[in-house]
């Protein structure tokens, strides 16, 4: 399943076709040295091309930055408006999106979540849960038969008979048969998830330790190109036999930190650590293409989406996301960001920091003291890079604790190590003590120990069972999960005015368990209105809940869901522009690749080679300037390692922590090719970029030649006319100022020690005028050629 960190309490399988989850381990950054390392020029290698950009065809209706297939007439216009803004169903301003999990489909008599539990009314895609690779490299969901709640199962109830018009029965049929009465909803199928990243299921429950994901893109030395395009012409005709209207991948995790991901699939997937954001990269690619030509031929759009991590240290090994140019939308899984994997007690899904996050004492200094374990952070980590409408809110709608909890303010932010730490999970205790889970009646939807069969105490729960937990109730359908446990002592829920964030705690047991229960819901879609983003990813909807009153209990239900689309039905449109300002009208064609990341912990402070292309067929000339946008989920202080005179044009954030949120989308930086270089026609710019937590990749970039500012190819822009690079003017220098400079301000006031300046201050000390290039309580003269100030010549 869509996990951040480590997986849901979805259990171990329904009967034969079983989902059997896994653990993670967090991890620890280390230090690198840094070096310096001057711009590089690239002669042209072949004559320049004149290209059009990939946004030249059917720019009316495709999104801002969307990769465009070239050669291909995509029906941009079947899903999106003119403004490159999704077409909603049921009234909705912004997404809401469900995942719909195959297993609680009654096989093992426990409480059902069929098709027709959908609020059809309320929502506008559903991802169905899931789809693997099989051993050939192949989009699959198991062998044909009347046991596949894929396409096989039927169910005897009123509502579900199996639509005669489709030549296969279960979910798929169900979804297809819905679908006519709800043409607007959209289905996507999710491919991989927690427990198939690295393998699949058997029809008896077998895993079968296929590689998956890991060795359909990769070999034992590089991309797998013939496994990604099996699986890519897969995926297509998946698509079409069983009337899917796009793909979700949900790959746990491309990432180059070792024990990341299931530790089931460890054998392969830490072995290629080094290669797998590149055939990831390469996967969605051909993707993006295969299904833009589907499309073409279809005359139907199909979508290409992808849960995300949203950790700041699973993000580190994912170099600046890259993929994020292919996809329509990403799904943050802003959740499990804290659970039993250790011992450190806190929000499931938080939104804001508070600066109090025990698991990030250690490193916050490191950050200005920036937090990366919530929503907020990870939520400024892509709108770095794309618009906010293409960015979507994950919601738990379940819950993950600890029990015997020391410390903390009813239990938050306290600590709760399992006492025998030679009983912790696989991948779990390695660094620090893995954690002591919830478990009985804490832990309704646990996962089965692959070796020992019995419960994986991990504080597991639906919203609905958590809330007859504070109301004093166990429910009559505990035993049907197989607990039996009395009910001892009170819970009572608690609200994080920072974080926007419940939680429910048991003061007799020391239990902890933190989810999405209503009030965080709501302060959740406040924020996804408030900010412009896409919309909500919901894992999953089995665990929204109502009220049977007959009954006297909770159970699932859409009451959370209902709130939602209450809420985001009265939104407004979702933000479709990636830049705050309007591009230029004319367009250069100029691509930018970042490549040379470290692995993993070693990848500290990041620093990647950036090569600029110039696929025009004029030359960029020295004293040119390139200016970009990057997230404020890193520091406003990214540095270049190679004489570029990186400046800070704007500073998104600038107060240090985010305690409450970070302030900005971006920060804006300025270099300039240096006067003794060019980016000759057909060639390439080479230099080093330094920042210290993780960021997507740049964007809404801007190359300045002679007074002229053009917007590049490689943002994909909605619209501009493409222009070859001018000639600059003689003695210009291309754009820069000559080397005369500003006339000397001898009579601006003087350096005050502690006071704050910000970018075109100027100041006097020590008998020399400085001028500020971006925001510093630096000394003037202290800070180096290209620091914070600038020097203007003595006075």
């Amino acid at each position: 399943m869509p996990s951040s960190h480590h997986p849901p309490g979805a259990r171990a399988g329904a009967a034969r076709w079983a989902r059997a989850l896994g653990s993670a381990a967090a991890g620890l950054c280390v230090a690198a040295s840094v070096l310096f390392i001057a711009p590089t020029a690239h002669a042209a290698p072949q004559s320049p091309t004149d290209r059009l950009p990939q946004a030249a065809a059917d720019t009316d209706c495709r999104p801002d930055g969307l990769h465009g297939t070239p050669g291909v007439d995509v029906p941009y216009c079947d899903v999106y408006d003119a403004d490159g803004r999704e077409i909603l169903p049921n009234g909705l301003d912004r997404r809401v999106i469900g995942y719909f999990t195959s297993w609680r489909n009654g096989a093992d008599d426990r409480p059902t979540y069929l098709v027709d539990d959908i609020p059809w009314d309320r929502i506008s895609h559903i991802n169905y849960a899931f789809g693997h690779v099989d051993g050939d490299h192949r989009l699959s969901v198991g062998p044909d038969g009347p046991d596949n709640p894929a396409t096989g199962m039927t169910w005897d109830r009123p509502g579900l008979e199996p639509d005669p018009a489709f030549p296969y029965g279960g979910h798929f049929n169900q979804l297809n048969k819905f679908k006519k009465e709800h043409p607007g909803v959209r289905t996507l199928v999710a491919v991989g998830g927690w427990a198939e990243t690295g393998g699949y299921f058997d029809p008896d429950g077998e895993r079968v330790d296929s590689g998956g994901f890991y060795s359909m893109t990769t070999t034992s030395t590089g991309v797998n190109h013939e496994g990604i395009e099996t699986f890519a012409d897969s995926a297509v005709d998946f698509v079409r036999e069983y009337g899917f209207d796009g793909l979700d991948i949900d790959y746990e995790y491309a990432t180059s930190n070792n024990g990341a991901g299931s530790p089931d699939d460890y054998w392969i997937s830490d072995e290629r650590r080094g290669l797998l954001w590149e055939g990831y990269e390469e996967l969605m690619r051909v993707l993006r293409e295969k299904l833009d030509t589907a499309s073409a031929e279809d005359g139907t759009y199909y979508q290409l989406t992808a849960a995300v991590p949203s950790s700041g240290w699973l993000l580190r090994g994912q170099e600046v996301h890259q993929v994020v140019r292919y996809l329509d939308f990403v799904n943050m899984m802003t959740y499990d960001l804290h659970g039993t994997w250790n011992h450190f007690v806190g929000h499931n899904g938080a939104l804001y920091d508070s600066g109090l996050d025990p698991e990030l004492a250690d490193v916050y200094g490191a950050y200005d003291g920036i937090g990366y374990l919530n929503a907020d952070w990870s939520h400024h980590y892509f709108r770095g890079a794309m618009q906010a409408g293409r960015i979507n809110l994950g919601l738990p709608f379940y819950t993950r604790g600890w029990k015997d909890v020391e410390g903390g303010e009813n239990g938050l932010w306290g600590t709760a190590a399992l006492p025998d730490q030679d009983r912790c999970q696989p991948g779990t205790g390695l660094t620090v003590p893995c954690g002591d889970g919830a478990d009985g009646i804490d832990n309704l939807w646990h996962d089965s120990d692959p070796v020992t069969g019995g419960a994986i105490a991990a504080g597991a729960n639906p919203i609905w069972h958590v809330l007859n937990l504070e109301d004093g109730v166990v429910g009559d359908y505990t035993a049907d999960y197989g607990v039996t446990d009395e009910l001892v002592g009170a819970y009572e829920r608690h609200w994080d005015d920072t974080t926007q964030n419940e939680w429910w705690w048991n003061s007799t047991t020391n239990t902890f368990l933190s989810g999405d229960a209503d009030r965080t819901t709501a302060a959740k879609a406040d924020y996804v209105a408030d900010t412009g983003l896409g919309g909500v990813m919901i894992w999953e909807m089995a665990g929204d809940y109502a009220y049977d009153a007959d009954a006297g209990q909770y159970v699932m239900g859409d009451t959370l869901i209902t709130d939602l689309h209450e809420r985001l039905s009265d939104a407004g449109p979702y933000g479709a522009a990636k830049a705050e300002t309007a591009a230029p009208a004319q367009v250069l064609d100029v691509d930018v690749d970042f490549g040379g990341f470290a692995l993993g912990d070693n990848n500290y402070p990041i620093t990647p080679d950036v090569t600029v292309t110039n696929n025009s067929a004029g030359d960029i000339p020295g004293g040119s300037t390139l200016t970009f946008d990057y997230g404020t989920s890193a520091p406003g202080t990214m540095g270049d390692q190679s004489g570029m005179g990186l400046t800070h044009v704007q500073v998104g954030h600038d107060r240090g922590d985010n305690v409450g949120g970070l302030d900005g989308d971006f920060h804006r930086v300025e270099l300039t090719v240096p006067s003794w270089q060019s980016i000759p026609a057909g060639g390439s710019l080479d230099f080093t970029l330094s920042y210290r937590l993780p960021i997507a990749q740049p964007s809404n970039f801007r190359v300045g030649i002679g007074g002229n500012e053009y917007a590049i190819t490689y943002d994909a822009p909605r619209e501009g006319t493409l222009v070859d690079a001018p000639d600059p003017d003689p003695g210009d220098g291309g754009g820069g100022d000559g080397g005369g400079g500003d006339p000397v301000d001898c009579d601006a006031p003087a350096w005050s020690s502690g006071a704050t300046y910000t970018q075109g201050d100027t100041v006097t000390h020590g008998g020399t005028a400085y001028r500020a290039r971006w925001w510093t309580r630096d000394e003037p003269g202290t800070t180096g050629e290209w620091g914070a100030w600038e020097s203007l010549g003595a006075c």
